[in-house]
């Protein structure tokens, strides 16, 4: 779909963000390494160990010889040596504080195809987006806009985009507020399709504009200006 361009489709995978700083005794000779754990989810989890991001799988191994062994939308369960640390959202049962950011940022991993979702609102009302650098503004379908109890053909003005089944209505309108996890906007320019097209919600540059978007290897960080 596009207004002056194609929407390019993505996909985002929503993350759990932690920062878990955690000294790993027996990685290497010396002075330990340190683990933060970034972002967990099913058979997967993000790690950061000296400085450098590690995507792993369960059972996989990092380089610096942290092995994950257990992970999934509340945990992650690493192997150092012959030590076995379980990480938990409850960072204060290792002694741990979480330290202060200067800055809001959201860091998301891919889905196995490669594109980025994340959960958040439009209005206050739960929606699930899709990442849309392509996308010039937040665009939702008729069916999500009444979910969402809009009133799109009262309050927005109606106009047209070309989509792969052609020309059809849509209405331009500003949401109050979207959110994508922890960041969030207030007075954000969208659209409302007619008909069934996006099928989830895309999460444009309307939204994206006001974040830098950057690249560690497969993830995708969202940090506040």
């Amino acid at each position: 779909m596009r207004e002056t361009g194609s929407f390019k489709r993505g996909t985002m995978f929503a993350l759990r963000a932690l920062c878990i700083a955690l000294p790993l005794a027996g990685a290497h000779a010396g002075a330990p390494p340190r683990l933060a754990l970034q972002g967990v989810f099913p058979d997967r989890a993000i790690l950061l160990i000296d400085g450098v991001t590690r995507v792993l799988a369960v059972g996989a191994a990092s380089p610096e010889g942290v092995t994950l062994v257990e992970a999934n939308l509340e945990r992650a369960k690493v192997q150092v040596g012959t030590e076995l640390i379980e990480l938990t959202l409850d960072s204060a049962r290792y002694g741990i504080s979480q330290p202060p950011r200067a800055l809001a940022s959201l860091k998301l991993a891919p889905e196995n195809n490669g594109h980025y979702f994340v959960d958040g609102t439009i209005n206050g009302a739960s929606v699930r987006f899709l990442v849309d650098t392509g996308a010039t503004v937040v665009a939702i379908n008729r069916d999500t806009a009444r979910r969402l109890g809009l009133l799109y053909r009262t309050d927005g003005h109606a106009g047209q985009i070309e989509t792969a089944s052609g020309l059809v209505d849509a209405w331009y309108v500003t949401f109050e507020s979207v959110t994508a996890r922890t960041l969030s906007l207030k007075r954000v320019e969208g659209v409302v399709v007619e008909g069934e097209y996006p099928s989830t919600a895309l999460l444009g540059q309307s939204f994206l504009n006001a974040f830098t978007l950057k690249r560690e290897g497969p993830v995708l960080e969202l940090l506040a200006r």
